[in-house]
């Protein structure tokens, strides 16, 4: 007779295997992943409109161009995250990046952000901008 199972606390693998893709370690699923990601608006003039995110609990503008992102789950040293992204505004797509901001003091629980226009070098605000950030989780 089946049994029915009504919670599962830890799963425990090493391996996790598809019926017809092959297999994979999961040590490249948990370190692997995003730990933390967010899509906001940086309209200019201190306004940042927070948009989908993951492991983040606050955001602030601090300068043109600058904004910190808070995390909930904080990582375990502020060097060991990495921060990726891309801003979308209008016909300019991809015209500006986002970049960790080394001017605003790390944590584990505080990434700095900086959004540059790439012709010119210049922090600049407007536009969507989507960050990704790896590393280990504390």
């Amino acid at each position: 007779r089946p049994r029915i199972m009504t919670s599962f606390g830890t799963l425990k693998a090493d391996t996790l295997t598809h019926s017809t893709a092959g297999s994979v370690d999961t040590k490249f699923s948990v370190n692997g992943t995003a730990k933390a990601w967010e899509g906001n608006n940086s309209g200019g003039g201190g306004s940042l409109t927070a948009g989908t995110s993951f492991n983040i609990s606050s955001r602030t503008d601090v300068d043109t161009g600058k904004y910190s992102l808070t995390v909930t789950n904080a990582f375990q040293n502020s060097w060991g995250s990495s921060v990726d992204g891309n801003v979308l505004s209008g016909a300019s797509v991809n015209s500006r990046v986002v970049t960790v901001d080394g001017q605003i003091t790390a944590s584990t629980t505080t990434i700095g952000i900086r959004i540059i226009t790439a012709s010119t070098g210049s922090v600049t605000d407007g536009g969507t901008s989507h960050v990704i950030m790896w590393g280990y989780l504390a």
